[in-house]
C-alpha cells in the first residue's frame, strides 16, 4: 500500500482528511453503535436467565397446547408465529394477538410454562438496545440513517487503514503504542496501533452488518431469491404445531427446529426454518426453510441452505458473520473485543481531533 500511497504524496494527504472528518461527522452514532452492539452480543442469554435459569427440554405437544390456549383465547386472538429466543436452549418467543386484538410476545421454555407475555411493544432495557441497534427506534427512517452510516464506517476504516499501514520493516514499531500518556503523540500511537490490531477483523463484522442492512438490495443484485409457494388451499383441520415441527426437522435429518409462521385460512402452510448441519449458524437460528403441508403434516419442500448456490449461501452469511456467530461461542468473543475496540478508537479519534484544534 505505502508504494501507492506514499507518506507525503497528495493521495495520503486527501484520505487523512476524509478519514478525519468523516469520523467527525458520523461519531456519535458510530459510538451508539458500538455501545450497543456489545451489549447486544449475549442478550438473548441474559434476557432468557432473568426469565428463568431452569432447563426444560422442548416437549412439542406441550407447546403446542400452549399455542392453542392463547389461539382460542377469544375475541380477537390469534397466533402468528413461534421463534427459538436464541438465547439458552429450549425456550421460545411466541407472537399473538390477545382477545382485545393486542400484539404481545409470549416467552415460554420447553414444555410451554408462560415465563413472560407482555405486550409486543414493550421492550426490556436489552430489547431496546437491540432496537436503538437496529432502527434507532425510528423505524424505516432510522434503518436507513444506520445504513448509510455503516458505508460510511466501513469507507472510513479503510481509509483509515490505508493511510496507517507500515512499510516494510516497521510493522513492530506501528503496531507498539508509543507516546507521553495524555499527550497528542500518545493519543495518536494509540489510535494508529489499535486500528492495525484489529482493522482486518473489523473490516468484516462492519462490512456484513452493514450489508445486513442492505440485504434485499443484494439478494436483487446477486439474484438470490428467497423460496416462495403459491399459497396451500385448506382441505379442513389443520395438524398440530407438534406434528408440523417434527415433520419439519425430519425433511433435512440432523437439523434442529428454529421456528416457525403459524397456517391460516389464506395459506394452510407452516412456513418452518430449521438449522442443519455445516450451517454457518451455531446458536439458536438457523438458515435452511421447509414448508410444511398444514392439512396432512407432508412437506411441501425443504431447501438446507447447505445445498444453496453461491449467492443465497453469501446472503445468508451476513447475519452469522457480523455476530461472530459463524465461529461459535469464539467468534461471539471476538464480535464483543471488536465493539470495544470501534468504542475505544472513536473515543481515541476524537480526543486527538480535539488536541490538534485546540492547539490551533
Amino acid at each position: 500500500m505505502t508504494d501507492i500511497l506514499p507518506a507525503s504524496g497528495t493521495t495520503r494527504r486527501t484520505l487523512v482528511k476524509l478519514h478525519r472528518w468523516l469520523g467527525l461527522a458520523a461519531a456519535a452514532i458510530w459510538l451508539v453503535q458500538a455501545v450497543t452492539g456489545i451489549l447486544l452480543v449475549f442478550h438473548f442469554e441474559a434476557e432468557d436467565a432473568m426469565l428463568s435459569t431452569r432447563h426444560v427440554p422442548t416437549d412439542p405437544a406441550a407447546i403446542e397446547r400452549r399455542i392453542e390456549t392463547l389461539a382460542e383465547a377469544g375475541g380477537k386472538a390469534r397466533v402468528d408465529w413461534i421463534w427459538t429466543t436464541a438465547g439458552l436452549s429450549d425456550r421460545y418467543v411466541i407472537l399473538h394477538d390477545d382477545s382485545a386484538g393486542v400484539s404481545r410476545k409470549a416467552y415460554i421454555d420447553g414444555a410451554g410454562t408462560m415465563l413472560r407475555n407482555a405486550p409486543a411493544d414493550d421492550y426490556s432495557f436489552l430489547g431496546l438496545m437491540r432496537e436503538v441497534h437496529l432502527t434507532l427506534v425510528a423505524g424505516t427512517a432510522g434503518h436507513w440513517i444506520l445504513a448509510v452510516s455503516g458505508v460510511l464506517l466501513l469507507t472510513n476504516l479503510i481509509f483509515g487503514l490505508v493511510v496507517a499501514w507500515p512499510k516494510r520493516g516497521q510493522w513492530r514499531h506501528a503496531l507498539r503504542p508509543r507516546g507521553r500518556r495524555g499527550s497528542t503523540a500518545g493519543y495518536y500511537s494509540w489510535h494508529k496501533a489499535l486500528g492495525l490490531w484489529a482493522g482486518i477483523p473489523a473490516l468484516i463484522i462492519i462490512a456484513s452488518g452493514t450489508l445486513v442492512m442492505f440485504e434485499e438490495q443484494v439478494r436483487d443484485l446477486v439474484g438470490a431469491e428467497e423460496v416462495s409457494l403459491p399459497p396451500n388451499r385448506a382441505t379442513g383441520q389443520p395438524v398440530g404445531f407438534a406434528a408440523a415441527s417434527r415433520a419439519a426437522v425430519a425433511a433435512i435429518p440432523g437439523s434442529r427446529f428454529v421456528g416457525t409462521t403459524m397456517p391460516s385460512a389464506e395459506d394452510a402452510s407452516y412456513h418452518a426454518w430449521v438449522r442443519a448441519p455445516g450451517e454457518l449458524y451455531r446458536g439458536g437460528y438457523g438458515g435452511s426453510p421447509v414448508s410444511v403441508d398444514a392439512n396432512d403434516g407432508s412437506i411441501r419442500g425443504a431447501w438446507p441452505i447447505t445445498d444453496a448456490s453461491m449467492s443465497q449461501i453469501v446472503v445468508a452469511s451476513f447475519y452469522p458473520l457480523h455476530t461472530g456467530e459463524g465461529l461459535g461461542l469464539a467468534g461471539r468473543i471476538l464480535s464483543l473485543a471488536i465493539g470495544l475496540w470501534l468504542a475505544v478508537t472513536i473515543v481515541l479519534g476524537v480526543l486527538l481531533w480535539w488536541r490538534r484544534r485546540a492547539r490551533g
